[in-house]
């Protein structure tokens, strides 16, 4: 096969974080650590994860950047944007997600990380408070400050590419609205126009971003950058976009599970989800305007794998309407667990002959954790698809967000299958390493 054409990853590359809380304080505390040789990148896939490239005697297996050219994480420079002043040491330190000897060792380098103003309307998360904030009359100004700020780093931090990924809080519901949504033409008028109603703060560091050649990932459930808009602006820029919500923990484990009882064509009566977590997170969706854009994100998974249409013995039940299992999920936010959540699945399947079971799972995980090697790899292979000439949705990256952007326009459906999305991953990498996609997709 011929090789694909993938620019190396030479100079610096910028990574610029939308939010200094708890998950972005720990991603950049473990990069700085790793870099040091005093910590190990565990969980991240562009790390650790080895594929197959070839078949037969040809057959090997290799590390991500033994196949494609990735940045290095000595080539890495962080900057942050965020309504609390406090650099990144001591927004690491108040997170409490790791240990004071955990973050010591690299505290000067997290010190010289003072987040920028952030482009913020407590209208889309009234629960924060901070008075690090831009003062903009409108969206559009915002767009401007926010490009600003993008060139003014990549200068004075000598970078080659950068790359933005969105760590703050989730914003409260924008559901999508055509007329203003359904082309750039539109959502840039109604920037100028400063229709806050319709234009998230998150848009704004989206359109920001792509303008001034960065791919954008949004790593909240927002609706950002899933519109037909901001397709065309990723087009237009020949950008790379990614979207939405990190796939940490109950989510995760809902991908991988819930193919166990589709393959071995077990019934399903109801999947009831809890989770408690009491970080910042929390704390935002604990308003629930906020709450219901994650539950949109995390009800999605479950349909999409397990589909009455297809089965409808097995999950054509459960509901009011007799058409569907029952799906039900709820966060509490409770502040004893800071950052270490808990998720409780209830499952209520059923076997031969309509004999009923149960699984019950409990995973007591830590979010920031499990979130912080899945922002590596995020921006890492962003990074690798913007210069592999990649542009618009990447749905290779599926593997780590909860809810997959995907064209809704077309009636495209997301892939939420755990196992495919693994499939699809490793396909992109070989592609980009100028070997066969040999591996399908069922």
């Amino acid at each position: 096969m011929e090789q694909t054409i993938v620019k190396p990853a030479e100079g610096k590359l910028g990574i610029m974080v939308v939010g200094c809380g708890a998950v972005a304080t720990t991603y950049m505390t473990g990069v700085f650590m790793a870099r040091k040789g005093l910590a190990k990148p565990v969980g991240s896939m562009t790390q650790y994860d080895k594929i197959r490239i070839g078949r037969g005697a040809d057959k090997k297996y290799l590390h991500y950047k033994d196949i494609v050219p990735l940045a290095d994480l000595k080539d890495i420079v962080f900057g942050t944007w965020d309504v609390y002043p406090q650099n990144a040491y001591q927004a690491a330190m108040y997170a409490e997600v790791l240990k004071e000897k955990d973050i010591n060792p690299v505290r000067e380098e997290l010190e010289k990380i003072v987040p920028m103003k952030a482009a913020f309307d407590k209208n889309y998360a009234k629960r924060l408070d901070g008075d690090n904030v831009k003062d903009c009359k409108t969206r559009w100004e915002m767009v401007e400050a926010l490009r600003q700020d993008i060139r003014d780093f990549k200068a004075e931090n000598d970078c080659s590419r950068i790359v933005v990924i969105w760590a703050a809080s989730t914003e409260i519901y924008v559901p999508v609205d055509m007329q203003i949504h359904g082309t750039l033409a539109s959502l840039e008028a109604a920037m100028k126009a400063d229709d806050r109603q319709h234009i998230a703060p998150s848009m704004c560091y989206a359109y920001a971003a792509l303008t001034e050649g960065a791919p954008f990932i949004m790593g909240a459930p927002n609706t950002t950058v899933d519109i037909p808009a901001m397709w065309e602006l990723a087009e237009q820029t020949r950008m790379p976009i990614a979207g939405k919500d990190f796939k940490t923990g109950q989510t995760l484990v809902k991908s991988g599970f819930a193919p166990i009882i589709g393959t071995r064509c077990l019934g399903l009566n109801g999947w009831f989800s809890t989770n408690i977590l009491g970080n910042r997170d929390g704390l935002v969706l604990d308003e629930p305007a906020n709450f219901h854009t994650k539950e949109v994100s995390k009800l999605s998974t479950l349909e999409t794998i397990l589909k009455p249409e297809d089965q409808p013995d097995l999950y054509g039940h459960g509901n009011d309407e007799d058409t569907q299992y029952y799906h039900k999920v709820r966060i509490n936010y409770y502040p004893p667990r800071n950052d270490n959540k808990e998720g409780w699945d209830n499952i209520d399947i059923f076997g031969w002959m309509g004999y009923p079971m149960q699984i019950k799972i409990n995973f007591l995980c830590r979010d920031s954790i499990l979130a912080a090697p899945l922002l590596l790899d995020l921006c890492l292979l962003s990074d690798l698809a913007a210069r592999a000439g990649r542009y618009g949705t990447q749905r290779f990256l599926s593997f780590f967000l909860k809810a997959p952007m995907h064209d809704y326009t077309k009636g495209e459906e997301p892939v939420n299958h755990l196992y495919q999305q693994y499939t699809m991953l490793k396909n992109a990498i070989r592609e980009m390493g100028g070997y066969e996609a040999d591996e399908e997709i069922d």
